[in-house]
């Protein structure tokens, strides 16, 4: 079997790959794989989601250049574990097996398939747990009376009708307002709006007194 093996460490200093390496090529060798190349990302921290020779990995693997891929730990490998589950979802759709040493897990055997799908039952009910919370963090503030979303920007309707008389652009007016353009012409809308309800209120009421 032809594998590929990726190793990384964070940062020169004191840090060397060759020790993930020498055991990546031992435990390869014991089994009789043929490594076809060595991916090695050195002082790249494991959050950072662009890795040269990782990234180098991932096109390699949709070209089926290896039929495994075979890393010393999970964080050597992946920054989390959504991560870790969107790559081998994306191996075994390509038909490449991942093997971690640390962990003594094979996704080509029945114990590291089993360990991979409980993996994903488990970040998956996080995900519903975290958005249950949430959904019924918003239910108790709205039965609470607060308001939720951004506030409201106040605009002063007095300024714009001073600045849209002046010639003032809707851009212009936003700007000196500290507001959006499309922010200033709701406002004056609204103004708008609130005086044609007040006309006719008042015209309704002075034809009721007649």
């Amino acid at each position: 079997m032809k594998v590929a093996i990726y190793a990384r460490v964070s940062t020169h200093n004191g840090q060397n790959p060759e020790m993930q390496l020498a055991e990546l090529r031992e435990y390869s060798q014991r089994r009789g794989w043929e490594i076809t190349r060595e991916y090695v990302d050195v002082g790249i921290s494991g959050t950072k989601e662009k890795r040269p020779q990782l990234d180098q990995l991932s096109a390699d693997a949709k070209h089926r250049r290896f039929d495994a891929l075979v890393v010393w730990r999970f964080d050597r490998f992946a920054r989390s574990v959504s991560h870790l589950l969107r790559a081998l979802e994306e191996f075994r759709a390509l038909g490449i097996e991942f093997i971690s040493l640390s962990e003594n897990v094979d996704t080509s055997t029945p114990t590291g398939k089993m360990t991979f799908t409980v993996l994903g039952a488990v970040t998956e009910l996080e995900r519903s747990l975290i958005v249950e919370r949430v959904r019924a963090g918003l239910r108790n503030a709205r039965a609470k009376g607060k308001k939720l979303g951004r506030p409201r920007k106040v605009t002063n309707p007095a300024a714009i009708s001073s600045l849209r008389s002046q010639g003032a652009s809707w851009r212009v007016i936003g700007k000196s307002l500290g507001v959006s353009h499309v922010t200033a012409r709701c406002a004056a809308a609204r103004l708008s709006k609130g005086r044609k309800e007040k006309g006719t209120a008042g015209g309704a009421l002075s034809d009721s007194l007649q």
